[in-house]
């Protein structure tokens, strides 16, 4: 009886502590990543804009091709949106939320499973000499779970930045190749 009350004890502390130390520790996540790409600004947009074209630089797309993937609506308008389920990548959609056409694209990215979560999404494209400037930032909140999990992984910019500057990379490849 000695011995269930301790690990009762034990028990109770520990989900205080997990409480508790979640209440603290940071709400929101920024990831940033950038790349200068020598191809006119219309090119990157549509390989932005159009989830056909994203889909084919997209480093998450690349990690699980065989994820079921489906496209809506009309490319690069808002509305538009990609949708996808698979086994590595879980499931989830982006759905364009505004566009300034050769000039930046607002994303809502909704993940569904393996647990829901919505992120603000956005590319920045500006002229940088004769090139163009692509940022891709991620922003959102976290949840008790997502920042334990941050806190344990090294935080969100570790997690998704190599991939962000994956996609990037890919993102140039292809579009200088269609300059």
């Amino acid at each position: 009886m000695k011995f269930l009350k301790v690990l009762l004890g034990i028990i109770v502390l520990l989900a205080i502590i997990i409480l508790v130390g979640g209440l603290l520790l940071p709400k929101n996540y920024s990831v940033s990543r950038s790349t200068v790409i020598n191809a006119p600004d219309s090119i990157i947009y549509k390989n932005i804009a159009d989830f056909k074209e994203f889909y084919k630089w997209n480093p998450w797309a690349k990690m699980e091709p065989s994820a079921e993937v489906s496209f809506t609506g009309t490319p690069g308008n808002p509305g538009h949106q990609y949708n996808w389920k698979g086994k590595e990548t879980g499931a989830g959609y982006m759905k364009i939320t505004s566009v300034n056409p050769n000039k930046n694209i607002n994303i809502d990215l909704m993940f569904i499973e393996p647990f829901e979560s919505l992120a603000d999404t956005k590319f920045d494209i500006t002229p940088e000499g004769t090139a163009n400037k692509v940022t891709w930032t991620m922003s959102g909140e976290n949840n008790i779970i997502s920042k334990w999990m941050c806190l344990i992984m090294g935080g969100m910019d570790k997690m998704i930045g190599k991939d962000f500057e994956s996609g990037l990379a890919s993102l140039k490849e292809k579009s200088e190749k269609e300059n």
